[in-house]
């Protein structure tokens, strides 16, 4: 989409008001209707030539106004009911004194904007026009983007800990604290999105509230005789099981963000690839797994994360428990 410029807004209006004009009239005009996304920051930065901070700013304008508000995972949409705009709305005038700051308020800043726009929307410029400071004065507290990132994994990390959960489980058996440990970091990458694309499982992140998690898995696998090599094998090797899976929850989310398609409809779209691979005869079996789905195939992240779960501790049990012992899962579901 074009810019132009002379739609709405002054032209002596600093950029970012001329965003907020437009974007408020698209939805005094019903062309963005409530629950409708309005343009993220990156696509706002792209449409109009801006800054991400420039962009962030204008945002927040908005939702300070109440017209927008900022969802997890889906981005920032228009307000449920949007209260009447004037034509023109200029800011108040700047306080005397920027509103107190602490680290506690820069660090929630940013991962609210990592929630609802990707890492990739984050900036130290943009977390200051979030809080509605001087853009330098974030950088007394935190001394690079990097060193807030961390900061960031740190918090999101401590959100909730395996040990919320320990009087639902039997604390000598290491399998059901396993699953605890697993299911509460699913549950935080599934919060945060943006946090698997922080650390790699071959240079993780050394942060206290990670080492948390750390620490209840290796608590729940150690007195079982096993090595202290094989010990951190397995731990690392559950680790990477949740990881692996949540890097996509933040892919997929980039993905649609830059080409405008659900997962659903980029698959529609190659639909004429997949059917001249299952048509050239080279992969059977493929093309027999794939022609028995009636409705096609839904990819199911967290299905997938409890189904490679269970088959690894399956799998471990032995190793963990010693030779000739496997997992009873008991009668099924009534």
């Amino acid at each position: 989409m074009t810019q132009t410029t002379g739609t709405a807004g002054a032209a002596g209006d600093p950029p970012y008001l001329r965003i907020v004009a437009t974007i408020r009239r698209r939805i005094a005009d019903g062309e963005l209707a409530p629950g409708d996304r309005v343009p993220s920051t990156r696509q706002i930065a792209a449409e109009w030539g801006v800054a991400l901070a420039t962009a962030t700013k204008a945002l927040t304008t908005l939702r300070l106004e109440g017209l927008v508000e900022a969802r997890p995972r889906i981005g920032t949409v228009v307000a449920g009911s949007t209260p009447a705009a004037p034509a023109r709305r200029r800011p108040s005038p700047a306080p005397d004194t920027e509103p107190e700051l602490t680290l506690d308020r820069i660090v929630r800043a940013a991962v609210e904007i990592a929630d609802a726009e990707g890492l990739g929307a984050l900036s130290m410029r943009g977390v200051a026009a979030r809080l509605g400071v001087a853009p330098m004065s974030t950088y007394r507290y935190v001394p690079s983007k990097e060193e807030l990132i961390l900061l960031m994994a740190d918090a999101a990390y401590g959100e909730e800990s395996p040990a919320d959960a320990a009087d639902t489980t039997d604390g000598a058996d290491w399998r059901a604290r396993v699953e605890v440990g697993a299911r509460t970091l699913w549950r935080i990458y599934r919060e945060h999105p943006w946090l698997a694309r922080v650390g790699s499982l071959t240079r993780p992140l050394l942060v206290p509230n990670l080492l948390v998690h750390g620490e209840w898995m290796l608590g729940a696998l150690d007195g079982h005789g096993l090595d202290p090599t094989a010990l951190f094998d397995i731990h690392v090797l559950l680790y990477s099981h949740v990881h692996g899976l949540a890097v996509h929850l933040e892919l997929e989310a980039d993905a649609e963000a830059a080409t405008g398609q659900s997962e659903d409809q980029w698959m529609d779209s190659r639909a004429p690839v997949l059917r001249e691979l299952v048509d050239s005869g080279r992969f059977p079996t493929f093309a027999k797994v794939i022609g028995s789905f009636e409705d096609g195939y839904d990819l199911r992240l967290d299905a997938l994360f409890e189904l490679g779960l269970q088959a690894l501790l399956d799998g471990l049990t032995p190793v963990v428990e010693g030779p000739g012992r496997s997992h009873d899962p008991g009668p099924g579901p009534v």
